[in-house]
């Protein structure tokens, strides 16, 4: 069955990875019927400041304003499966441990965490405080996904964009999208 998705992009450094995911999304149509996309204000800026462009505009995705309550993943009766929020800014995190829908990010990620589907947080930040890590806590008893946006280095990357695509080709994996990336074998 193709997959409804939320993608959602909040203003942590690490537009790469949002970048890289939303085009990765657009590769694996086939296996998708939906995806809605929200940003939020500092994503934005964040986005034109860290990768020098607006691409966000170019995907084929319908995009929703961050206080766009009717939007469709705002219900759990449209029955979206997965969210992801990429990169996941430690406020959003504390205000989804913290029960907080006071937009449209944090009112789908409440949906999706209620109706017991697939929620991913790219947490992108460090150090950590011990706030952070008891929200990460929080949202990991109730069903979410926390998924540092730390990349590996076992495929040997050669390029900031290789290296940032460890990090989604993981991400992707955890949504339960089939696609070829390197896996591990052993030394």
């Amino acid at each position: 069955m193709k997959k409804k998705i939320v993608v959602a992009i909040t203003g942590a450094s690490g537009s790469i990875y949002a970048s890289l995911l939303l085009k990765k999304l657009n590769q694996l149509h086939d296996q998708i019927a939906e995806v809605g996309v929200v940003m939020s204000d500092n994503a934005k800026d964040v986005w034109k400041f860290e990768l020098d462009n607006e691409e966000y505009t170019q995907f084929p995705f319908k995009f929703y304003e961050k206080k766009d309550f009717m939007a469709p993943f705002a219900s759990g009766s449209a029955k979206f499966d997965t969210m992801v929020i990429v990169p996941c800014s430690m406020g959003t995190l504390g205000r989804i441990a913290g029960g907080i829908s006071d937009d449209l990010i944090t009112r789908a990620a409440d949906v999706i965490l209620k109706e017991r589907r697939k929620l991913v947080l790219v947490a992108r930040d460090t150090p950590l405080n011990l706030i952070h890590i008891r929200n990460m806590a929080t949202v990991t008893e109730a069903g979410g996904i926390i998924c540092p946006a730390i990349p590996s280095y076992y495929s040997k990357p050669q390029t900031i964009e290789e290296l940032a695509m460890t990090v989604v080709n993981r991400v992707i994996d955890l949504m339960g999208l089939e696609s070829k990336s390197y896996e591990w074998k052993g030394i």
